[in-house]
């Protein structure tokens, strides 16, 4: 068992999307996921004809309600615990053992979206970031989209560094360059992006941003102050958040990002 099979083995993934915080990332993302799919249904194709994939699909945050709009989903996860999950929660989905750098089991042009929204945080280097991309691409038809999740370096830099105490730990131990950007010693088991690492893997893949939203902002900064709003004040900020999750001084401070690719 891998050092991140045995972390998704007692991380409770799925408590923390149900949690408040993972529900401003959860609502915000399915929002604009269902942007592109209603898009390619006012073209007239049916949500069935559809086909959607997800790359470490987890234990089906995404991959189910999208199944249960009607959408032909396919899953791809790495950990055989979630993915035993996935498929006790749910018989709609295609569900199979894999990994996001080497889709091989899927033909070319074979998805009108895809999905990474997990394995960003895992692969370490320059290359297998790279590869991820390629092979997304790969699987997905001309004029298709990609929507590829990150986590960003400068939520990390506050978080674990400044407010957990470990700023003086992590310069000492070559955690952090002398830009402040997380290494690859930052994080046994995560990989932290900067905007500017997103548009140069990118373009090392042949990929176009259509946009990118940050898809949490500052919820991970805010979280007991959003446990004490009564569920009315909980939808004022979902409300401020949505109407401002494009917004560029946002993008680089939140916790995870979304970038939303053309093919």
């Amino acid at each position: 068992m891998t050092e991140l099979e045995e972390y998704y083995n007692k991380f409770n993934e799925e408590k923390r999307l149900n949690s408040r915080h993972g529900q401003v990332e959860f609502i915000t993302t399915m929002k604009y996921l269902h942007n592109i799919l209603t898009t390619l249904e006012k073209e007239g194709r049916a949500p069935g004809d559809i086909r959607i994939l997800d790359v470490g699909a987890g234990t089906g945050r995404y991959s189910i309600p999208l199944a249960e709009e009607g959408y032909d989903v396919t899953a791809v996860e790495l950990v055989k615990h979630n993915l035993g999950r996935l498929k006790q929660k749910s018989s709609l989905v295609h569900a199979y053992q894999g990994n996001a750098v080497k889709l091989s089991r899927f033909e070319d042009d074979s998805f009108d979206v895809t999905l990474l929204f997990g394995p960003m945080y895992h692969l370490k280097s320059e290359e297998e970031k790279i590869r991820a991309l390629t092979e997304a691409k790969r699987v997905t038809r001309s004029g298709g989209h990609i929507m590829v999740a990150y986590i960003m370096n400068e939520y990390s830099f506050i978080t674990y560094a400044i407010k957990e105490g470990h700023l003086k730990e992590a310069m000492e131990n070559d955690m952090l360059d002398e830009d402040f950007h997380c290494t690859e010693k930052a994080n046994p088991l995560y990989s932290f992006a900067r905007l500017e690492d997103m548009d140069r893997w990118n373009r090392a893949a042949g990929l176009e941003r259509l946009q990118i939203i940050a898809a949490d902002g500052p919820a991970n900064y805010i979280r007991p102050y959003l446990n004490k709003l009564s569920d009315e004040e909980f939808g004022y900020f979902l409300q401020y958040h949505l109407k401002n999750c494009e917004r560029p001084e946002l993008l680089g401070a939140s916790a995870h990002t979304v970038d939303i690719l053309e093919v």
